[in-house]
Parts: structure tokens; C-alpha cells; sequence
């Protein structure tokens, strides 16, 4: 579990990208850049909307800043866990005990058939309230195992902090109904470095990603897409610097729909295209709250757009309802809180054959 929270934690950096751009004023789809802007930023807030209404994102977005791992515990700490070490069905079965936390969560499950993938159900409350799993009461016998996460992919090697590659892949089921599917690849190298990638794919066709690439010029990215259509981006190009934390920002671009917005280093003028066409009588000014490195819209930043009718909006006026979800999405997306509290507590259980 240590390398889990470590790898869910550790990558904090967000979003990088870029279109080929024509130079030119004509929009290709015919919209001027205030009405793109507006269908954008209309299609991010019902697709937000859509996403954080389902019991998906209720799931999904869990959190719980007291747990800790058992396996930190562990003097010597190194694992090699693939998924047929761990495969399986695995049901939840309350057991009476007291609430410890040092208790092994395999013990409130049994494991019911062979299978190739490894199957957990367990009540939908208890993965809401994720302490409640290691806490009995009598109401629990009359819970029923509404959830199922099936692992079809897994792969935990862990040598140190610094020398580990992981893969999740799951499907997540309510109520008998699938309700998403979670991937989860990250890998950190001496050598190569980090790179990371994390997406959870909603029912109705949306999908929410975050990729990062470290080297000398870091490279990371976080959107939501519909389909194969992208709704949010924002992309972010950095350069090693030793005086910051994350390094220094050298290109951000935002996408809203058709509408992209560009900053080509930390010092040049903001550029604005709508479907890769250049609006030359735009413009953008960037407005960071704060001094930040990983400055973004969902963090401290916020974005003006002058039209060339004169009129000014920002981007915290277009999407302001959506902010703070596009926040918890993203931020969800290196915690992962739920797959990781449960898959993982339970492979670990498993490898150190604690029962």
C-alpha cells in the first residue's frame, strides 16, 4: 500500500498540448470566437454536470486523509504482486471485531470462486465511508454487496520509491449496472524517470485523463472528452529549473471545445484560435491569483478574453460552476482513493499472507 499512496500522490503537475494553427481570420466552423467560447464552455458545464450526478463520481472521488498503510509498517519493503497472485472472487462478509486500523482487511472478506480476474464486492456504503470496513455493526449483516470492482489487469512491482511500476485496470459495478472503468499505469525509473497515466471512462461517454512525462522538459496534461471530442484541456510544457519546486512554465494551453488558448513561454502574448484558425483582433490576458507553478484554472489562474466586438468575459465567468469539480475530477485522478484502499490493501494482505 505504500508504493500505492506514494504513486497516487507524488505527481501533482498539471497539463501540456498543442494544435497545428493556420494563420488566418476565418473560422473553419464558421462560428465567431465569442460563440465558440459559449458552445464550449456550454458542453463542459452539462458534461460536468452530467459527471458529477452520477454514483460514479460519488465513488469516485472519495477521499480519506487518515488512513494509513499497513505495509508501512514493514522494515524491509519490497513486492512483486501480478494479478494471479491475487485472482479471484472476493466478498465481502462483516465480521465481529473492534475498529483497528492495524486489523487485515482480508479478514472481513471471503474468497468464493476461482477466476481469472480479481472480483471484490462489497456494500456500496462501506466504499463511501471507508473507515466502516474495519468497523462492525449490527445493521451490517443486512447489507448487501451492491459494488464490484473486476480487476482484468494488475501489475505491483515495487523495489523503492523511486524504483516502481504499477497497472490497474478495472471495471466498476452499482447496483448490477457497470458504472465506469479505471486505468491506472505509473512507472518511476532511475533512469527513464516518471511517467504517468490515470483515466476513468463514466457511462454516457465521458472520460476524464491525466498524463505526465517527466525529462528535461516535462510534459503533462489533464482533459475531459466526450466521445473522441475533446470538452477541457489544459496542457502544460515545463522546463528544469533549479529554483522551482516544479520547474518553470514554458508553454500552458487551454482548449474549450474548439476554442484554444496558447501562452508559447511564461513571457510571451496569449494566443487564441478557434478550430486552429488564429483570431488576430483577440485578445487574452492571463491572471495568476498567486505565484504558482502549477497554476491552473481549477487552482489560481483565470483567463480574460477581450472579443473584437470590444466585449470581455473570463473563463471563471464561462465554466465557474463547473471549477470546482473540474478540481475534485482531476485531483481524484492521482489519489484514486477507493481502487487504491481497497484493491490494494487486499493484494498486500494477500502477498504477506496475513489473515
Amino acid at each position: 500500500m505504500k508504493s500505492q499512496i506514494r504513486l497516487l500522490t507524488g505527481i501533482i503537475l498539471i497539463g501540456f498540448g498543442f494544435w497545428g494553427c493556420s494563420k488566418n481570420d476565418t473560422s473553419v466552423n464558421n462560428l465567431t470566437l465569442k460563440q465558440s467560447l459559449s458552445q464550449g464552455a456550454t458542453d463542459l458545464n452539462k458534461a460536468v454536470s452530467t459527471i458529477a450526478s452520477t454514483k460514479a463520481f460519488s465513488v469516485f472521488t472519495i477521499s480519506d486523509g487518515s488512513s494509513k498503510s499497513v505495509a508501512a509498517t514493514d522494515s524491509v519493503y519490497k513486492v512483486y504482486i501480478p494479478l494471479n497472485k491475487i485472482s479471484g472472487v472476493y466478498e465481502y462478509q462483516p465480521i465481529s471485531t473492534y475498529d483497528k486500523w492495524g486489523i487485515s482487511l482480508i479478514r472481513f472478506f471471503t474468497r468464493s470462486a476461482d477466476n481469472s480476474q480479481m472480483i471484490v464486492k462489497l456494500p456500496l456504503s462501506k466504499v463511501e465511508n471507508p473507515r466502516s470496513l474495519r468497523h462492525y455493526s449490527a445493521a451490517d449483516s443486512s447489507l448487501t454487496n451492491n459494488f464490484s470492482i473486476a480487476i482484468s489487469d494488475y501489475h505491483n512491482n515495487y523495489n523503492s520509491y523511486w524504483d516502481y511500476d504499477y497497472i490497474n485496470s478495472s471495471e466498476i459495478t452499482i447496483d448490477n449496472v457497470v458504472a465506469g472503468e479505471l486505468y491506472i499505469k505509473s512507472i518511476i525509473s532511475p533512469v527513464t524517470g516518471t511517467h504517468y497515466a490515470s483515466q476513468y471512462t463514466f457511462t454516457g461517454s465521458y472520460t476524464a485523463k491525466y498524463q505526465y512525462e517527466s525529462g528535461d522538459t516535462t510534459v503533462s496534461s489533464f482533459e475531459i472528452t466526450s466521445s473522441d471530442k475533446v470538452l477541457y484541456e489544459e496542457k502544460l510544457l515545463t522546463i528544469k529549473n533549479d529554483t522551482a519546486r516544479f520547474g518553470r512554465e514554458h508553454r500552458y494551453i487551454l482548449t474549450i471545445g474548439d476554442v484554444q488558448i496558447i501562452r508559447k513561454s511564461k513571457n510571451s502574448t496569449p494566443e487564441v484560435y478557434v478550430g486552429g484558425v488564429l483570431q488576430t483582433n483577440a485578445v487574452v490576458t492571463i491572471i495568476d491569483k498567486a505565484s504558482d507553478s502549477e497554476a491552473s484554472v481549477c487552482k489560481k489562474r483565470d483567463i480574460q478574453i477581450t472579443f473584437d466586438d470590444g466585449t470581455t468575459t473570463t473563463v471563471s465567468a464561462l465554466i465557474g460552476n463547473s471549477v470546482e469539480n473540474i478540481k475534485t475530477i482531476f485531483d481524484s485522478l492521482h489519489s484514486v482513493y477507493f481502487a487504491a484502499y481497497i484493491v490494494d490493501w487486499i493484494a498486500y494482505d494477500i502477498y504477506y499472507e496475513r489473515n
